[in-house]
């Protein structure tokens, strides 16, 4: 939807760094300031709602640009998101406040990226990107990298993660083996993208930056190394970043992620978030009032017990509410 307004042009930020803003506009590439007050409209005539007292502006952004006198281009406007992922930010200090870290804003899709080789998949981080695409009502994509190299000479993955995958296919996730090497799950995967906002959500070494130059030739992103001695990943991405698929859609790259908690979301309503537990929820005997701990009478733990939910699942879950991942 264009703005009424001639002189304001509609974009998307797809970077930013020190202060400037890059902004995909009428099929360029434009890098802007920031001008809240300069719009020309002086707030009349636009049919997009904005953000008053904007926060920080993020990738994925929906914005008006105008250009300046100088021929600079300026963002004048911030219009409402639809929905925001955020994290809760790492704290400076044990004990300080906790505070919220937007990675991206207007996505319709999380694809969560997991290595099965080195660095070795926590599943535990993977619930947590899963969890947060469900608190936003999105769809989520488990991407797992690196399938040429688990399988190894055997040409079987190991049972163990046979049976994590196996879990997440119960429950409803599309699971997708991929491998930047041969190309395996790739052509699904760019399925699976085409025509949406994606945001690539993984730990350092996962192999995102392999992906992203597996399925958008050309890009050439630095890719990190393993350490061989701690088995983690290097950073490579400082930033988010969007990047334009000629199938398509955007994918919007993120920094590794060793720790990801949750943000604005009530303990007590995590288990919903967990979607395999739902059907047990207000059966307890206290009803929504149970904490799913030592209560006695809880459906939830009963259906762990009786094979209906992943035990690893529900000390996921539980390890979450003991955290406290809310807004303060």
């Amino acid at each position: 939807m264009k703005n009424k307004n001639n002189n304001i042009h509609d974009g998307v930020v797809i970077k930013k760094n020190n202060g400037q803003y890059w902004v995909w506009s009428n099929g360029r590439e434009l890098r802007c300031g920031l001008n809240l007050h300069s719009n020309p409209a002086n707030g009349k005539g636009k049919n997009k709602p904005t953000r008053a007292a904007s926060p920080e502006i993020v990738v994925g952004e929906q914005v008006g640009v105008t250009m300046n006198a100088d021929g600079c281009a300026q963002i004048c406007e911030v219009y409402e998101r639809s929905n925001r992922l955020a994290r809760r930010a790492a704290q400076s200090m044990p004990g300080s406040r906790a505070s919220e870290q937007v990675i991206a804003a207007n996505i319709d899709q999380i694809v969560a990226v997991m290595s099965l080789s080195q660095p070795a998949p926590r599943w535990n981080l993977l619930d947590r990107y899963l969890a947060s695409a469900e608190s936003l009502e999105i769809e989520a994509l488990i991407c797992l990298t690196k399938a040429d190299a688990a399988r190894g000479d055997s040409g079987e993955l190991d049972e163990a993660a046979r049976a994590e995958i196996e879990t997440y296919r119960q429950i409803g996730y599309r699971v997708l083996l991929t491998s930047a090497v041969s190309g395996e799950g790739l052509p699904e995967l760019k399925q699976a993208l085409g025509g949406r906002v994606s945001v690539l959500l993984g730990k350092s070494g996962a192999g995102k930056s392999s992906l992203l130059n597996a399925l958008l030739p050309g890009l050439n992103l630095r890719v990190g190394e393993i350490n061989a001695v701690t088995g983690k990943g290097r950073h490579t991405t400082t930033g988010a970043e969007m990047h334009a698929c000629d199938y398509g859609g955007w994918l919007v790259d993120t920094p590794g992620t060793r720790e990801f908690g949750l943000w604005d979301v009530d303990s007590d309503d995590l288990a919903w978030f967990f979607p395999e537990m739902r059907p047990w929820l207000g059966q307890c005997r206290f009803g929504l009032d149970c904490q799913h701990d030592e209560e006695p009478g809880c459906a939830l733990r009963q259906a762990v017990m009786s094979g209906h939910i992943s035990p690893r699942r529900y000390f996921s879950m539980m390890k979450l509410k003991e955290e406290g991942y809310f807004q303060w």
